[in-house]
């Protein structure tokens, strides 16, 4: 018997990677992001090491959150020696669907040591209500 590993999701991560790819042309690097589901909320986390806080712009609109940002360059002078750059600085963007049952006013983001942590609360669940049949 040959076991098969199922991953349903490596498909949906790809096509967001290729429409974050096509709507990004002028963006220098995408940051790595993790998204997870609570009894209560979303979270995004995103790593942004590097970017401060005033250089993040978060929205949310048309049931899409869209973190954009920039990672400035250091500034330096090197007229002599060994020198080799692999950090990226420049723009970043990354676009994200909301779910029907995110509550897209009461989102909240925190940065911390480089970490951008995006909460995405869930509206209240809407229990059906009994209605009752009058009788004539």
């Amino acid at each position: 018997m040959i076991l098969a590993r199922c991953e349903p999701w490596t498909a949906l991560s790809r096509l967001h990677r290729q429409l974050d790819a096509a709507s990004t042309a002028n963006v220098a690097w995408v940051p790595a992001v993790d998204v997870h589901e609570e009894q209560d909320r979303f979270v995004v986390r995103a790593d942004l090491p590097g970017v401060e806080q005033k250089d993040i712009e978060i929205t949310a609109e048309d049931g899409v959150l869209t973190i954009r940002g920039e990672r400035r360059s250091e500034r330096r002078e090197n007229g002599h020696g060994y020198e080799r750059i692999e950090r990226t600085s420049g723009s970043f963007l990354r676009r994200f669907t909301l779910p029907e049952t995110a509550q897209a006013d009461a989102i909240k983001a925190k940065h911390v040591n480089g970490v951008l942590e995006v909460s995405i609360p869930k509206q209240p669940k809407v229990e059906p209500r009994k209605i009752n049949i009058e009788a004539n």
